[in-house]
């Protein structure tokens, strides 16, 4: 890597975890703002959650094409000014409408600059380094909104609703500061694998969603993504909470102390894991995460099964959300790199949006039907649906391996044999052993 792009990339990574501690104000506080502390209600909190959806789905389909003819820089800058109006917005906002619209600005805001970062990335770092830089994405984002939720704690008072302002205007700026320090970033186009060019009918190269749909690799990423965001984050804040609570009979301030122990196993654990799987095969390693939260949600149902032992039962639902850290760990170095490195050049902000699209259905159907089903008191369909949707996880990862290039499967090993392939080795080889 380049000393231009190692500075680049650090600034990023900088904006980025700036951002995330601005988040981490607001995050775990915006549902109690606006139902008690706004008086709204729990169906206008509801809604304003699922707005931070819609919005989000409604952009990203076209985020794409504008990040690869436009450059993601200015598509950063422009998502993190609306995503700062809406948080400000739900902070000075005090009736229904203007909420919910507030609301739409930052999901739409934060939906565009996702993909607009991923891209950067992509463009700061090479195939060798790729996995490195988006795990320490992961890490920083996860202690950025640790720190700021802890922080946000200590400042906000239910009864005192200027506490809560406070917060929204601290996560305002802090996309201001992300806007303002990407701004500055000069992105030097990064080396990346060869790769035999997707073409139109015509001759000429393709763009636009057909040829990512006609990439079977890429749709058997996109489809494992669902899965793993529904199995997995889609569960935090419905089933999974409720399960804990309901069935497991934790009392909220454990469930604290749970969702704690998942961000300090990430925290933790991020760059162990990392020197751990960067030499493996990607499809492998996602295989393992499966069977790794099949068996957390196997021990989240033995806590259900053990709640008279109340030491046993808070045991297993702490080890729960811990498992999950551990596998989101695995993940971070692997699934983000593997769109980049499977995109062509001029999609690669495309594969991001879609991949982020992808994302965004999983996080909205996934705490639907997990609250259907906690609400029907269904709790041992629903951990076998999980550990269900865990082993597909793995199945898939299976599959998907053998669409997958030495270069996409083992980057690091292989990024020297690719750099080769511009002379005339062969790089559509794929891994049969």
């Amino acid at each position: 890597m380049s000393t231009a792009m190692g500075a680049a990339l650090r600034r990023i990574q900088l904006g980025n975890a700036l951002s995330a501690f601005g988040n981490g104000f607001t995050v775990p506080f915006t549902f109690i703002y606006v139902s008690q502390v706004r008086g709204l209600g729990a169906g206008a909190a509801g809604a304003v959650l699922a707005t931070f959806a819609v919005a989000a789905l409604f952009v990203l389909p076209f985020t794409g094409r504008i990040i690869d003819r436009r450059g993601p820089v200015p598509v950063a800058v422009l998502g993190t000014v609306l995503a700062a109006s809406g948080s400000l917005g739900l902070g000075m906002s005090g009736s229904e409408p203007v909420v919910i619209a507030a609301a739409g600005a930052l999901g739409a805001g934060m939906a565009v600059v996702q993909p607009a970062l991923a891209t950067m990335i992509v463009w700061c770092s090479t195939t060798a380094t790729r996995s490195r830089a988006f795990a320490t994405q992961f890490f920083l984002n996860n202690l950025g909104l640790g720190v700021g939720g802890l922080i946000g704690g200590l400042i906000v008072d239910t009864a005192h609703p200027g506490s809560f302002v406070r917060l929204f205007a601290i996560e305002a700026s802090m996309f201001l500061v992300l806007g303002a320090v990407i701004s500055r970033v000069r992105l030097p186009r990064a080396p990346r694998m060869a790769k035999v060019p997707l073409r139109s009918e015509a001759g000429a190269p393709a763009s636009g969603w057909r040829p990512l749909v006609a990439d079977r690799a890429m749709v058997l990423v996109c489809l494992l993504g669902f899965v793993m965001f529904f199995a997995c984050y889609g569960q935090f804040e419905s089933g999974l909470s409720a399960f804990a609570v309901q069935v497991t009979r934790i009392s909220p301030a454990t469930l604290g102390i749970a969702l704690a122990a998942n961000t300090a196993v990430i925290v933790l654990a991020q760059f162990v894991v990392l020197r751990m799987v960067e030499r493996r095969r990607r499809s492998r390693v996602i295989a393992a995460v499966g069977a790794v939260w099949s068996a957390a949600w196997l021990v989240a149902g033995v806590s259900g099964l053990v709640h008279g032992h109340h030491a046993a039962a808070v045991a297993a639902i702490i080890s729960t959300y811990a498992l999950f850290g551990l596998g989101e760990a695995m993940l971070s170095p692997t699934v983000s790199p593997l769109v980049a490195d499977l995109a062509p050049d001029r999609m690669v902000g495309q594969y991001n949006s879609a991949f982020a699209l992808v994302k965004q259905l999983a996080l909205a159907l996934g705490p639907a039907i997990g609250g259907l089903i906690a609400g029907a008191g269904a709790y041992g369909l629903y951990i076998v649906m999980l550990v269900v949707s865990s082993l597909a996880i793995s199945v898939t990862a299976l599959f998907l391996g053998r669409r997958l290039t030495p270069v996409q499967e083992i980057p690091l090993r292989h990024s020297r044999v690719v750099a080769q392939s511009v002379q005339g080795v062969p790089v559509g080889e794929r891994i049969t052993a």
